[in-house]
């Protein structure tokens, strides 16, 4: 396809040829956009690249053998043993693979990029990347150069903005290393965008309180931040339908904004607490609550039993009601309402707000909607970026729906972490994984086995079922204690076993609790009545 559109590329090279028998290496050309000022740069050791799929080689009389084309590709170090993952579902092992090899792929400026259309790190793309690269491969370092990096090139979005405290605190979460959490304290305390906060609880980037010592305080180099929710937004880029916002109302109170707002104030009171800074620790958290009590007072929608876009509008997005539910503002007793409204909606959001829907639908315990979501074959699904012909995942769900697009963005990769934080349900609990836990929601599927890589070490889960029994095997790696979760209908009218023992779990919300696991290999056996 000479002429593929958008930002997928087509190239052409004319080689001279030598008389004799030679080895021809291709100088790749290198390309206005993603070569510009704000673009991470390739070493002139390792020279240009460029993601592709197919070659053609014309005018060429010899025959041609396997072996007398290379390819030379460019990638962070990676361990492709460090994870796994398999399923009794082969559309689901299909979406893992593509996800994982993304990451690999996309590794290969040394920090996070959005794609190779700008060669440029984004905020949101990074966070997704991180949480990603942490579930694929026992690599660190990477994430944390691009957390860095986004601290002081910081981008236009106002999410974006608060998403850097989320990536400080997945930093500390996953190593326990407090060293650049304490090193960049001042910056992440900016990020909060406190200066922004109204009376009511909530931040607005429209009540005139932007200013220059703001944005130098947040290295923003522009006059002023944007509210996004998700992009692309309505119209624009001559794509189909209404954007990736699910028709949100922008107002001066933007519930998004305000999701994201809450969340950086309670990683931030955990990352205060942990550098001993007590004192900013309960003013984070008291700010975190008055946050929380706006949402309930200001933006719940009692009669139709959601939460609203803003203050002065009637409208309810998919956007506003899962950014709730991930992001621990949607109470007990609004849940299954809320969860209920986010069925409806079905993927109206990008692939970028992917990330929030998986997080709030495993959130609310709902397995079945969850698996529903990453088998899907819809146009707007990972399974659809496959049968496009993409490698490596996409910008957009497909084309039509973003006709600039690239096929080469990693924040559309989102199983890579979903699977193993979420299906599989392994996720830090203490940091440097002192503890974690294990909530596996598998759904319908018969049987998924998996690999996890920790700073502690591997962690391996197996499970399958049938009518009459679940088992579950597990290997807790040394130094660290997990717990196994699972959810209270699993165990009705049913016993549980550890290792042969019958064990009594304890209730803790929706789910059932299993004793402590030290080091070891563990058989849990439920067996139905």
């Amino acid at each position: 396809n000479r002429k593929p559109g958008g930002t997928i590329r087509y190239s052409e090279y004319k080689l001279a040829l030598h008389k004799g028998t030679h080895t021809y290496q291709l100088q790749l050309r290198p390309d206005r956009r993603n070569t510009g000022a704000q673009a991470v740069k390739m070493p002139d050791y390792i020279g240009e690249v460029l993601p592709f799929r197919y070659v053609e080689l014309e005018g060429y009389k010899e025959t041609v053998k396997e072996a007398d084309i290379v390819r030379s590709s460019v990638h962070y170090p990676f361990d492709d043993s460090a994870s796994s993952f398999e399923s009794s579902d082969s559309v689901l092992n299909a979406v893992w693979n593509l996800c994982k090899y993304s990451v690999k792929a996309t590794t290969f400026a040394g920090i996070y990029v959005d794609g190779d259309r700008e060669r440029i790190p984004y905020e949101a793309d990074a966070y997704i990347n991180q949480l990603c690269h942490y579930s694929v491969d026992n690599e660190y370092s990477m994430a944390r150069r691009s957390h860095e990096y986004l601290l002081y090139n910081a981008t236009w979005p106002t999410e974006w903005i608060l998403q850097s405290v989320l990536m400080a605190y997945n930093d500390y979460l996953y190593t326990g290393d407090l060293r650049s959490a304490a090193h960049h304290y001042d910056d992440l305390k900016a990020k909060l965008l406190l200066p922004l906060r109204e009376e009511n609880g909530l931040l607005s980037t429209k009540t005139g309180k932007q200013n220059k010592p703001l944005m130098k305080a947040i290295h923003f180099q522009g006059d002023s931040l944007r509210d996004i929710v998700d992009w692309p937004h309505t119209g624009g880029f001559g794509m189909v339908g209404n954007g990736e916002t699910d028709g949100f109302v922008f107002t001066t109170f933007n519930a998004v904004v305000n999701a994201f707002h809450y969340k950086a104030l309670k990683d931030m009171a955990e990352l205060a607490s942990a550098l001993s800074k007590d004192d900013d620790a309960r003013l984070f958290s008291r700010k975190a609550q008055e946050t929380f009590d706006a949402f309930q007072n200001l933006l719940w929608d009692k009669k139709r039993s959601v939460f609203l876009d803003g203050i002065d509008t009637d409208h309810a997005s998919l956007h506003t009601n899962m950014m709730a539910l991930s992001f621990g503002l949607v109470p007990p007793d609004k849940r299954d309402h809320v969860m209920a409204f986010i069925r409806s909606r079905g993927m109206a959001c990008s692939v970028y707000g992917s990330q929030f829907l998986m997080d709030a639908t495993y959130m609310a315990g709902d397995a079945d909607y969850g698996l529903s979501l990453l088998t899907s074959q819809s146009d707007r699904s990972w399974y659809n970026m496959i049968r496009a012909g993409s490698t490596i995942t996409m910008e957009a769900w497909d084309n039509k729906y973003k006709p600039n697009q690239d096929w080469n963005h990693v924040w559309g990769a989102v199983p890579a972490n979903i699977i193993p934080r979420k299906l599989l349900g392994i996720e830090p609990i203490g940091a440097g994984w002192t503890t974690f836990r294990v909530r596996p929601q598998i759904g319908t599927l018969q049987w998924v086995k998996g690999k996890v890589p920790t700073l502690k070490g591997d962690i391996t889960l197996s499970c399958d079922q049938d009518d009459n029994r679940y088992r579950m095997c597990l290997v807790v790696p040394a130094n660290t204690r997990g717990t196994v979760e699972l959810p209270v209908g699993l165990l009705k009218n049913a016993r549980m076993e550890i290792n042969g023992n019958p064990v009594k779990a304890r209730k803790k919300d929706d789910w059932m609790v299993s004793p402590p696991l030290e080091a070891g290999r563990y058989e849990i056996i439920i067996t139905r009545e």
